[in-house]
């Protein structure tokens, strides 16, 4: 009997897609497995690229998961998968909302009960908290998250900051300025290497072994930057802050958040200028000193693959 392994995605830009792709490629070439690609598409799409405001715009929601519905899944829920692979990016250090949407919804609570997960992220070095979230809404969905799956953007905390944004608000994935700012996304040659995920899964289905934590250990999925630990979590505190703030201005698209919308930018060039260095900074001095708790915390992040 053939195994069963159901996709489900949302990439704005396509790069998380094209990171998929290479994942269940050999899934996809085994005549032994039947996998299903469920693209989630919001009611009113998210378009790309952005705009400034636009962008800066769909911060409160994300950060509160006040999503927008999305159209009815096209994947059968009442069937029962083997395996279910979860593709996000992360958006102001939350889950992208058409995947928050999803994953508040019935037909996740159908799909995924009981079901062994893989979450995959491709997006800046900065996806800590987006995936504790989408840790908390598999475990009170029932589900097993299995595997995790991280690749990050070749340009680097720093360049990355503003390389980006750069590629979401006007759609230029770079180098610009002779290279001054770097390319955006990652590197080309980390994805194509993604097969080795999909070589591992196939391995275990075959094997009909149990689809557990071990599935992805030693295939280097994850690396956590233990200094940026501290880093987001102030962030998060931050963007909570200023969520809540904007949502009182009035809902997506009112006027009235513009002007609030330029000083909320402002404050977060200062917080990631002055928070992720000084993260940084504070974590290797105080390295020597709280070496265990840091490995702790570094070993929980890259849970369940490790690295």
């Amino acid at each position: 009997m053939s195994k069963k392994v159901l996709v489900i995605q949302y990439s704005q830009t396509g790069q998380l897609s094209s990171v998929l792709e290479r994942v269940i490629a050999p899934l996809c070439e085994a005549g032994d497995v039947e996998v299903t690609v469920e693209n989630l598409v919001p009611v009113t799409p998210f378009p790309f690229p952005w705009g400034f405001f636009k962008f800066f715009d769909a911060f409160p929601e994300t950060v509160y998961a006040d999503v927008p519905p999305i159209q009815p899944l096209k994947a059968d829920v009442r069937q029962r998968y083997d395996l279910v692979i979860l593709g996000y990016q992360a958006w102001f250090l939350s889950p992208s909302m058409p995947v928050t949407a999803f994953l508040k919804s019935p037909e996740a609570a159908a799909l995924l009960k009981d079901t062994p997960v893989v979450t995959v992220v491709a997006c800046r070095d900065m996806w800590l908290m987006a995936q504790e979230q989408i840790r908390g809404y598999l475990s009170g969905l029932g589900a097993r998250l299995v595997g995790h799956v991280a690749l990050v953007d070749e340009a680097g905390t720093v360049g990355s900051f503003l390389a980006t944004p750069i590629w979401v608000v006007f759609g230029s994935k770079g180098p610009h300025l002779g290279g001054l700012i770097p390319r955006a996304g990652v590197k080309p040659e980390q994805i194509q290497a993604c097969t080795r995920f999909g070589d591992g899964i196939l391995e275990r289905l075959r094997s009909g072994s149990a689809l557990d934590e071990t599935l992805l250990r030693g295939l280097q999925a994850v690396n956590v930057n233990e200094g940026l630990i501290s880093s987001e979590r102030a962030i998060r505190r931050g963007f909570k802050v200023w969520g809540g703030l904007l949502r009182s201005l009035g809902p997506r698209g009112s006027w009235r958040r513009q002007p609030f919308l330029l000083v909320y930018f402002c404050w977060l060039v200062v917080a990631i200028i002055v928070l992720v260095p000084a993260g940084l900074i504070l974590k290797s001095l105080l390295k020597p000193l709280l070496r265990k708790k840091i490995a702790e915390q570094k070993a929980y992040f890259e849970m369940p693959s490790g690295f």
